[in-house]
């Protein structure tokens, strides 16, 4: 895949301590495995989180610096979230520690319990996170000229997962993208809609007027037709309601569309999903640059899945890493639909893909086995 151009001004690596920092919660991931949450008498423990995600696929998949800005409480729960990251290889000397009040009345770590699903049964998150710790972050508690000036990073990811955390972590996003961009950082967001978070703080008109103050801030802009649809009020035409088909031509409109209102955009990357069943998904992507125009992936009907939470996030890695090393969109596009496909072949959230293999299946190779 020969070099082309790329759009995104970059700051040089040696100039920086970070190729990427994230901001977002990190949470405990309890997973049943091949059984259901309530009826499950042992869990796996896996670290996991929208935005924490991207970076560490970053770094373990891509050999990236990279590193986190969350906030957990000091006691035995947070300090295994914490063990997890750094096996994770991503720097966690930016999470703001919160003092354990003994039954987390105050502040508390979250918790996710999360089943795989399988056929006609889909897949289910069970959240226990409310009054987390870094929930509870206001505007002012980072110092974000100290991160992406004293420090530096190349790049900068958040998204709509953390600003629906609560009233305050909107403020947290513009405060810290506001920061990037007067340090020269490129910024990437995730939409990442979630209705059971946006329901107590305002809902879907709330998620709107949220993401649409921070979208003018954002350089890519990552997400499905949902997230588009729900959290920039860009709609979408030609998608049935249970997504049994992948109309190409309606996510070129709707990329489209959000270039227009936000001209800001260099990049808009886009997953494609089609629910044939719990484990078995097509699976493409779609992006756009200035530069290049509308690229899109491999398409993969039938992909078969072992686990699909963490896809999109490893979709948005992917694609970060081939925009950070200069390759075109059209690369960038394909690296990430490789990494988001490969990650749904393991379990948890997290990538445990590695580089060649995503350069291997993002220019047409197959699961012929390797010896």
């Amino acid at each position: 895949m020969p070099k082309g151009t790329n759009m995104i001004d970059l700051r040089p690596a040696d100039s920086v301590a970070y190729d990427i920092v994230s901001l977002g919660e990190v949470m405990l991931r309890l997973d049943p495995g091949d059984s259901r949450v309530h009826t499950a008498r042992r869990f796996t423990a896996w670290e996991g989180g929208g935005e924490y995600n991207v970076a560490r696929g970053m770094r373990r998949c891509f050999g990236k610096r990279a590193a986190v800005v969350t906030a957990l409480v000091d006691n035995g729960v947070g300090r295994l979230i914490e063990d997890l990251m750094l096996q994770g290889g991503v720097d966690t000397s930016h999470v703001r520690w919160v003092a354990d009040d003994g039954i987390g009345r105050q502040c508390r770590n979250g918790l996710n319990f999360t089943e795989r699903g399988f056929g006609v049964r889909g897949a289910v998150g069970v959240s226990d996170r409310g009054n987390t710790a870094v929930s509870q972050l206001e505007a002012g508690d980072i110092d974000w000229d100290h991160i992406f000036g004293t420090l530096g990073s190349r790049w900068f990811h958040t998204g709509g997962i953390f600003a629906a955390l609560s009233e305050s972590t909107a403020g947290v996003v513009l405060e810290a993208v506001q920061a990037a961009r007067r340090h020269g950082t490129c910024i990437s967001y995730d939409l990442n809609y979630r209705p059971s978070l946006w329901g107590s703080i305002g809902g879907i008109d709330r998620a709107r007027e949220v993401n649409r103050e921070i979208a003018p801030y954002i350089d890519v802009m990552i997400g499905n037709e949902e997230d588009f649809t729900a959290c920039l009020g860009l709609e979408i035409d030609g998608v049935d309601e249970n997504l049994t088909e992948l109309p190409v031509d309606s996510f070129h409109r709707m990329i489209k569309n959000a270039v227009e209102q936000f001209p800001n955009f260099k990049a808009v990357g886009t997953t494609m999903r089609s629910v044939k069943s719990a484990s078995i998904n097509d699976w493409a992507a779609v992006a756009w640059s200035a530069d290049d125009g509308f690229v899109e992936s491999t398409h993969r009907p039938g992909m078969e899945i072992y686990d699909r939470v963490g896809g999109g996030d490893s979709f948005a890695s992917g694609l970060i890493y081939g925009l950070l090393e200069g390759e075109p969109i059209g690369t960038a596009v394909e690296y990430g639909a490789a990494h988001g496909a490969l990650a749904m072949t393991t379990p948890g959230d997290t990538s445990m893909a590695t580089k060649d293999e995503v350069v291997r299946l993002a220019r047409g190779g197959s699961a012929r086995v390797r010896r």
